[in-house]
Formats: structure tokens, C-alpha cells, sequence
């Protein structure tokens, strides 16, 4: 028997233990198979580990989306974390590369996967609080949101979920160094069902621009003048 005289549901079964690359492969042998590749059913689950795969062309986005992870774990993740303004030109260069891969992605989910119900983001350096409210916001059904070392994440992200996050039942904000013990505690505050998760985040530095320091400083010396 040919792989193409299976029925649909078979082909379907049959392609949910090939990876991305392997099912769009065997999408490009014939019509019928790359019908079964375009099924919104195959696609449910999402991972991906940099974000040049967000650029593929290898998967389907779709209502029939539920849970999508974007972990990049590489040492290049090291750069997008640093602070902006102390960048260098060749690490800056490097990052804008790539700085809104992961934002216009998501804004895609956004548009096209309303019945989202699990996001995970590690190491992406560049996503924001806006781009987290807009999704908050378009994909009501969201259950779980982990974030870990997402460096531009802030109590604003926090504030979003109080105010969007009606279905939540699980947030991490692990490794954000922009997130407050204040922002921690108003969530646990108007959220308490919510299982929130910080490791780190709120004991860490959070970014500051060196004029931001010298301002209390120079304050402190006009009292000691005074």
C-alpha cells in the first residue's frame, strides 16, 4: 500500500510524529500530503528554539493553536540581555537583526491563534509589555504564561494580567530583572487564585541608565550642603 492511499486520519497520525522540517519535506511529494500538512488539527502544538525558526516557512498558524513555546537557550542570549545603552556597535548590530522577530510573531498569534491556552518565552530579550497585553488581550483562553529571562519585562506586564488575564491560572516571571517585589505583591494582591512563580526576578538589578543613578546622588550631597 502508498502512504497516499491511507485515509486522513491516518496521514494525520502519521505526521504528528515528524518534526517540522520532516512534514514540510513530505508536504512537497504530492497534493494530497501537503493537504494533510495545511490541517489546522496537526497544528495544536508549537515549539521553537531561536528565532530564525519563527521565519520558516515550515509550519501552519491557526485557531487549532493551544500551546507554543519560544525557548532560546543559546550564548548569544547573553547580548539581547544586555542593557541597551551599553552596547556595543557590533552587539547592537547583531540584535537588531533580529529585535522584533519574536514581537511580530506573536503579534501573528495575536491575529490568527485566539484559543491559545499556554505560552511559553525563554530568552527573548526583546519582547515587551505591549506586545504581552496585546496578547493577554487577544487570546482570552490563555491558562499559562511563563516568561524567564525575558529582560524588557516589567510590572506593566504584571498590571496587564490583573486587568486581562481573567483566565490565568498559572504565571511565571522567572529571571525578569525589571520586575518589582511592589509589581509582585499588587499581583498576588487583586490575583491570589493565580500560581505565581518569580525566581530571581524581583532580587535582581533592574536596569537603570547611569544619569538615573546620579540623580539621587546629587540630591543626597544638596541635603549634605544644606
Amino acid at each position: 500500500m502508498h502512504i497516499t492511499q491511507l485515509n486522513r486520519e491516518c496521514l494525520l497520525h502519521l505526521f504528528s510524529f515528524l518534526d517540522k522540517n520532516s512534514r514540510k519535506s513530505l508536504a512537497k511529494t504530492c497534493h494530497k500530503l501537503l493537504e494533510v500538512f495545511q490541517d489546522p488539527l496537526l497544528w495544536s502544538l508549537l515549539n521553537f528554539h531561536s528565532p530564525v525558526e519563527l521565519k520558516k516557512d515550515n509550519f501552519c498558524l491557526g485557531p487549532a493553536l493551544k500551546y507554543l513555546s519560544i525557548c532560546w537557550y543559546s550564548e548569544r542570549v547573553k547580548v539581547c540581555n544586555i542593557e541597551d545603552w551599553m552596547k556595543n556597535s557590533f552587539q547592537k548590530d547583531f540584535c537588531n537583526r533580529h529585535e522584533n522577530t519574536v514581537s511580530d510573531f506573536l503579534l501573528e498569534v495575536c491575529n490568527r491563534c485566539p484559543n491559545l491556552l499556554s505560552l511559553t518565552l525563554s530568552g527573548c530579550g526583546h519582547v515587551t509589555d505591549d506586545c504581552i497585553l496585546l496578547l493577554l488581550q487577544n487570546c482570552p483562553n490563555l491558562k499559562t504564561l511563563k516568561l524567564e529571562n525575558c529582560v524588557r519585562i516589567t510590572d506593566q506586564t504584571l498590571e496587564a494580567v490583573t486587568l486581562y488575564g481573567g483566565s490565568l491560572q498559572t504565571l511565571h516571571v522567572d529571571f525578569c530583572r525589571n520586575i518589582t517585589q511592589t509589581g509582585l505583591e499588587k499581583l498576588r494582591e487583586k490575583c491570589p487564585s493565580v500560581m505565581l512563580r518569580a525566581e530571581r526576578s524581583a532580587n535582581m538589578i533592574p536596569d537603570n541608565k547611569p544619569e538615573k543613578k546620579l540623580m539621587p546622588e546629587k540630591a543626597s550631597r544638596k541635603l549634605v550642603q544644606l
